[in-house]
Protein backbone atom coordinates (compact mmCIF):
# COMPACT_ATOMS: atom_id res chain seq x y z
CA UNK A 1 0.00 0.00 0.00
CA UNK A 2 2.86 2.34 0.78
CA UNK A 3 4.47 1.64 -2.62
CA UNK A 4 1.20 2.49 -4.37
CA UNK A 5 1.07 5.81 -2.57
CA UNK A 6 4.61 6.72 -3.65
CA UNK A 7 3.89 5.84 -7.26
CA UNK A 8 0.71 7.94 -7.23
CA UNK A 9 2.59 10.96 -5.87
CA UNK A 10 5.27 10.57 -8.53
CA UNK A 11 2.69 10.35 -11.34
CA UNK A 12 0.86 13.40 -10.03
CA UNK A 13 4.13 15.33 -9.71
CA UNK A 14 5.21 14.27 -13.22
CA UNK A 15 1.85 15.24 -14.70
CA UNK A 16 2.05 18.56 -12.89
CA UNK A 17 5.48 19.20 -14.45
CA UNK A 18 4.01 18.65 -17.92
CA UNK A 19 0.86 20.69 -17.27
CA UNK A 20 2.70 23.58 -15.60
CA UNK A 21 5.38 23.49 -18.30
CA UNK A 22 8.31 23.33 -15.94
CA UNK A 23 11.77 22.81 -17.42
CA UNK A 24 11.45 19.03 -17.35
CA UNK A 25 7.90 19.14 -18.67
CA UNK A 26 8.94 21.40 -21.54
CA UNK A 27 11.72 19.01 -22.53
CA UNK A 28 9.30 16.07 -22.58
CA UNK A 29 6.71 17.93 -24.61
CA UNK A 30 9.43 19.17 -27.00
CA UNK A 31 10.56 15.55 -27.49
CA UNK A 32 7.00 14.49 -28.32
CA UNK A 33 6.57 17.36 -30.79
CA UNK A 34 9.95 16.56 -32.38
CA UNK A 35 9.03 12.88 -32.73
CA UNK A 36 5.70 13.79 -34.34
CA UNK A 37 7.39 16.28 -36.68
CA UNK A 38 10.03 13.77 -37.78
CA UNK A 39 7.33 11.19 -38.42
CA UNK A 40 5.35 13.66 -40.55
CA UNK A 41 8.46 14.72 -42.48
CA UNK A 42 9.53 11.13 -43.19
CA UNK A 43 6.12 10.05 -44.42
CA UNK A 44 5.65 13.31 -46.33
CA UNK A 45 8.99 12.81 -48.07
CA UNK A 46 8.07 9.21 -48.90
CA UNK A 47 4.78 10.39 -50.40
CA UNK A 48 6.45 13.10 -52.48
CA UNK A 49 9.09 10.69 -53.77
CA UNK A 50 6.62 7.95 -54.69
CA UNK A 51 4.05 10.28 -56.27
CA UNK A 52 6.80 12.24 -58.01
CA UNK A 53 8.28 9.05 -59.44
CA UNK A 54 5.04 8.18 -61.25
CA UNK A 55 5.09 10.97 -63.86
CA UNK A 56 8.87 10.69 -64.04
CA UNK A 57 8.58 6.99 -64.91
CA UNK A 58 6.03 7.72 -67.63
CA UNK A 59 8.23 10.53 -69.02
CA UNK A 60 11.39 8.41 -69.06
CA UNK A 61 9.66 5.28 -70.35
CA UNK A 62 7.03 6.44 -72.87
CA UNK A 63 6.23 2.84 -73.74
CA UNK A 64 4.55 2.50 -70.32
CA UNK A 65 1.96 5.04 -71.41
CA UNK A 66 0.84 2.86 -74.29
CA UNK A 67 0.04 -0.18 -72.15
CA UNK A 68 -3.67 -0.74 -71.80
CA UNK A 69 -5.57 -2.77 -69.22
CA UNK A 70 -9.31 -3.24 -69.49
CA UNK A 71 -9.62 -0.51 -72.11
CA UNK A 72 -7.80 2.10 -69.99
CA UNK A 73 -4.23 3.18 -70.41
CA UNK A 74 -1.78 2.49 -67.59
CA UNK A 75 -1.17 6.15 -66.60
CA UNK A 76 -4.88 6.66 -65.98
CA UNK A 77 -5.11 3.48 -63.95
CA UNK A 78 -2.09 4.33 -61.82
CA UNK A 79 -3.13 7.93 -61.22
CA UNK A 80 -6.86 7.27 -60.93
CA UNK A 81 -6.86 4.04 -58.96
CA UNK A 82 -3.39 3.13 -57.69
CA UNK A 83 -2.56 6.35 -55.87
CA UNK A 84 -5.46 6.21 -53.42
CA UNK A 85 -4.57 2.92 -51.72
CA UNK A 86 -1.02 4.24 -51.33
CA UNK A 87 -2.28 7.44 -49.71
CA UNK A 88 -4.55 5.45 -47.41
CA UNK A 89 -1.60 3.26 -46.41
CA UNK A 90 0.56 6.30 -45.64
CA UNK A 91 -2.27 7.85 -43.61
CA UNK A 92 -2.81 4.61 -41.69
CA UNK A 93 0.94 4.33 -40.96
CA UNK A 94 1.06 7.94 -39.80
CA UNK A 95 -1.94 7.54 -37.53
CA UNK A 96 -0.62 4.31 -36.02
CA UNK A 97 2.87 5.73 -35.45
CA UNK A 98 1.59 9.03 -34.04
CA UNK A 99 -0.60 7.15 -31.57
CA UNK A 100 2.39 5.00 -30.59
CA UNK A 101 4.47 8.16 -30.01
CA UNK A 102 1.74 9.59 -27.80
CA UNK A 103 1.35 6.32 -25.93
CA UNK A 104 5.10 6.14 -25.32
CA UNK A 105 4.99 9.74 -24.06
CA UNK A 106 2.09 8.96 -21.70
CA UNK A 107 3.90 5.87 -20.36
CA UNK A 108 7.07 7.92 -19.83
CA UNK A 109 5.12 10.59 -17.94
CA UNK A 110 3.28 8.07 -15.81
CA UNK A 111 6.34 5.99 -14.90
Amino acid sequence: MLAERRRTRRVVRTLAEVEEQTGVGEVWVRQLVRAQLLLALRLGLLTVVVLGAIPLAFALLPSLGTIGIGGLRLPWLVLGVGVYPFLLLVAWCYNRSAERNEQDFAEMVES
